[in-house]
């Protein structure tokens, strides 16, 4: 039976300080003052478009990215979130996630985000040793990362995320490892341990830094998740780690297959409609065009065909055991459509199936990408 998925809304705020050699995101650097009112307006302008596309639904949850969204005062959050709550229902437990930089993260301030409506926050950290951030263009310190981890504790928030980076220009094993002791021992509820990748379009693309080879990032890996486990933390997706109920519950939305509207610069949205078809939206990129008024850039209707990718790209990065139902309630399509393509994952042990899930398995995990083509459209 067709249903539609739950709904989360992301909120783009795309100024940053100074924009980092590895950032690949819709951030530019900023000239002057924030123009918080204008910028919160047009957000709701923006939203106010797009209502047509949620069809009534209740938002689950919101995370406010970027850029620097805790570059827009306290006050414009407040007159955001009160918008955004005068136009959609939102969920009684909703979680409300918004990105900070720890030299953004003033006491003060952020009592009045956590007055609008925030309850998680996510704590751009990276790294705790001051050389690793020079070289990562990054304009806080390691102890402006540890007051802002302390403040987050203190505030009594639902929850709060550390983001790390791992495989930095000539990092050793040991200095990964510090870092991460270091992170764990102000106790975040979650862990974003990722990896360090070149990106196109970057400054790093284009000059690009000495980073740990393979084997290097494999004990960097290795080591590092045994540390994470011990600490009580478990990975429940490809870079994520939680303490037990304190998973990203917009995140999961993501990967389950949920559909999210996507509302400011060049954020991106997927939207499933009553009669079942699959909208992809993308929002002008500039702050200079987005706020002459132009918002929607790109609207495209997902082909059938690609759906099976699409579900599985996003589904496979979890670590849990995926509903079988889900696939049907999801897409749309029936699961006889794609029958050969899990037959040949199974028998190559990329996947394990039960009467009611399918489970990703060690092998499938290390050759993900082999295990999604077989879902390609041809």
């Amino acid at each position: 039976m067709r249903k539609l998925p739950p709904l989360s809304l992301y909120l783009h705020i795309p100024w940053c300080v100074q924009k980092c050699p590895y950032c690949d995101f819709n951030s530019h650097a900023l000239k002057g003052e924030v123009p918080h009112d204008d910028y919160v307006a047009h957000l709701l302008a923006d939203l106010d478009a797009d209502l047509p596309l949620t069809a009534g639904r209740t938002v689950e949850t919101i995370f406010i990215g970027g850029g620097t969204p805790s570059l827009l005062s306290s006050e414009a959050m407040q007159n955001l979130l009160d918008g955004v709550r005068a136009r959609l229902p939102l969920s009684a437990d909703a979680e409300i996630t918004m990105e900070a930089n720890p030299g953004t993260v003033e006491a003060d301030r952020f009592s009045g985000y956590q007055r609008a409506g925030v309850n998680r926050i996510s704590i751009g950290v990276q790294s705790f040793s001051a050389e690793k951030l020079e070289r990562l263009g990054r304009i806080h310190g390691p102890d402006e990362a540890k007051r802002a981890a302390h403040l987050a504790t203190g505030l009594g928030l639902r929850s709060f995320n550390l983001d790390l980076m791992h495989g930095l220009p000539n990092q050793t094993l040991e200095q990964a490892l510090d870092d991460l002791r270091q992170a764990i021992a102000l106790n975040p509820p979650h862990l974003s341990w990722y990896q360090l990748t070149i990106e196109p379009n970057t400054l790093f693309a284009s000059r690009t830094p000495v980073l740990p080879d393979d084997d290097a990032l494999w004990d960097i890996f290795e080591q590092g998740d045994k540390l994470l486990t011990a600490a009580g933390y478990q990975q429940y997706e490809t870079s994520a780690y939680a303490k037990p109920g304190y998973q990203c519950q917009h995140n999961l939305n993501y990967w389950r297959f949920g559909d999210y509207l996507g509302v400011g610069c060049g954020a991106h949205g997927k939207l499933t409609q009553p009669d079942g078809t699959i909208l992809r939206t993308v929002k002008t990129k500039h702050p200079r065009g987005y706020m002459q008024g132009r918002y929607m850039d790109k609207q495209h209707e997902v082909d059938g065909k690609e759906l099976p990718f699409e579900f599985f790209m996003n589904r496979f990065r979890l670590l849990e055991a995926a509903p079988r139902e889900e696939f049907g309630i999801y897409t749309g399509l029936e699961e006889s459509s794609i029958r050969a393509q899990l037959d040949e994952a199974i028998a190559s042990e990329y996947l394990v199936e039960t009467a009611t899930h399918w489970q990703i398995t060690e092998k499938g995990k290390l050759f993900l990408n082999s295990l999604l083509e077989l879902f390609l459209a041809d």
